[in-house]
């Protein structure tokens, strides 16, 4: 019998929704065929069979949360060499399980603050995952040890306790008492009051992408110092070429339909190069802060991550290395994207490695946007609609079209004045497209 887990699906994913099965108990498999579909945060896949025999046992039942290292099928092999194999591969797999403890990063985080090594922690979690509630059982464990092989020392203090040492006790209790499901070590959280006293509810489960979003969300918030800059740019021009480009590649003339120059431009492409080219001026807000080592990580490539709606919740696809993109080929890549979000086909490499993000509530409507930065990145651009509204432009007061510009940005890498110039480059690209073709 050869237990398969669910193995790890990279960039820190820790837990599937099981979609559902492609096979049932006593079917026969091949290796390689289609095995289960799962989603993830990140995208929907597809898992292969990594054995060929007949289906013993299903480890989960579709819309399970399946967490990594968990057995998701047994089968049972047609050969006794392969079976001989396969115990070879659950016994390193059990030999890795042990080495390295399977837990979330925040865990993995709070483990280092309480200076515990987590290979040693019992683990508790679903999929044999060590919690923060193990953490602090193992603490308390070890804080008993210690004090009970030092009577003298626990004597000693009982009769000097001072206002410090109540203190620490205090602490300790409150420590015990903290709710870890908020995914942010030592925020306590109050009980969640009993709505169906007051009338009917429906309780809908948080899962895959919006579990993510939730987690990522809080993370950002409790762990960035936000700022916000907001301002205004005049796109009166950069519309008007923008629309004479689409007409020309909608038109009878329209130009070669090629994978570097076909297509739609949106308003879109013109912010994400222009962001791209900016943040080599200032690269702050293309940073992250390594808090273990109190170091502003500088990134020297930049990939721009959009924000796109789609029927799982907010996805961010990533361009990698917009710099080095035409407009033309921003446009393309940025509907190809957004149409494989929208589908559930979009792979997790184009998901992943963002340097600085943008989202657009325009086509929605609103004006200004309050974005939260897509941790762990320095900042995101958050454009609202474009709208006309009477401008004084050369002392007469004239219908432009104004675009709403936001930049949220971490105050642990940059101030308002860097933020304020920043922006302030960027309207002027937007406003004269003179300008911007000197800056691409």
């Amino acid at each position: 019998m050869y237990e398969f887990k669910l193995p790890d699906l990279g960039e820190g994913i820790q837990e599937g929704e099981l979609l559902l099965w492609h096979v049932q108990e006593k079917d026969r498999i091949k290796e390689d065929d289609p095995l289960c579909d799962m989603e993830t945060d990140k995208a929907a896949v597809t898992i292969p069979s990594p054995k060929t025999g007949v289906i013993h046992a299903l480890g989960a039942q579709p819309g399970d949360m399946v967490q990594v290292g968990q057995v998701l099928v047994t089968i049972e092999t047609d050969a006794s060499t392969e079976t001989s194999k396969s115990e070879a591969d659950t016994s390193a797999e059990n030999q890795d399980s042990q080495a390295r403890a399977v837990a979330a990063p925040a865990v993995r985080r709070l483990a280092r603050e309480m200076d515990i090594d987590i290979n040693q922690v019992p683990a508790t979690g679903p999929g044999g995952r060590v919690t923060a509630d193990d953490l602090l059982k193992y603490d308390a464990q070890g804080t008993d040890a210690a004090a009970g092989s030092d009577a003298e020392a626990e004597q000693s203090s009982k009769t000097a306790e001072t206002g410090e040492s109540r203190t620490a006790a205090r602490d300790a209790g409150a420590k015990k008492d903290m709710v870890p499901a908020s995914g942010i070590p030592f925020l306590t959280l109050s009980p969640m009051p009993d709505f169906t006293a007051q009338g009917p509810v429906e309780k809908i489960p948080m899962r895959s992408v919006r579990k993510k979003t939730a987690a990522r969300t809080v993370t950002s918030s409790i762990l960035v110092p936000h700022v916000a800059h907001m301002d205004e740019a005049d796109v009166t021009e950069l519309e008007t070429l923008r629309r004479a480009y689409n007409d020309k590649t909608d038109g009878p003339h329209a130009i070669d339909d090629t994978k570097e120059h076909s297509g739609h431009l949106t308003l879109m492409a013109f912010v994400i190069k222009a962001v791209a080219g900016l943040l080599k001026k200032y690269p702050a807000f293309n940073a992250s802060v390594d808090t273990d080592s109190m170091q502003i990580i500088h990134k020297k490539f930049f990939h721009i991550g959009f924000a796109a709606d789609t029927p799982r919740g907010l996805l961010v696809p990533v361009i990698k290395d917009a710099d080095q993109h035409s407009l033309a080929a921003l446009g393309l890549r940025i509907r190809h994207l957004a149409q494989q979000a929208k589908k559930g086909e979009i792979q997790v490499e184009n998901l992943t490695g963002g340097t600085f993000s943008v989202t657009n509530v325009g086509a929605i409507g609103g004006t200004h946007v309050l974005p939260i930065i897509n941790y762990p990145e320095s900042a995101i651009l958050g454009m609202g609609r474009v709208a006309k509204k009477p401008v004084v432009k050369d002392d007469v007061v004239q219908i432009r079209q104004m675009l709403p510009l936001t930049l949220c940005f971490d105050h642990r890498v940059a101030d308002g004045a860097r933020a304020a110039r920043f922006v302030r480059d960027l309207v002027e690209m937007l406003e004269d497209p003179m300008t911007f073709m000197a800056h691409i």
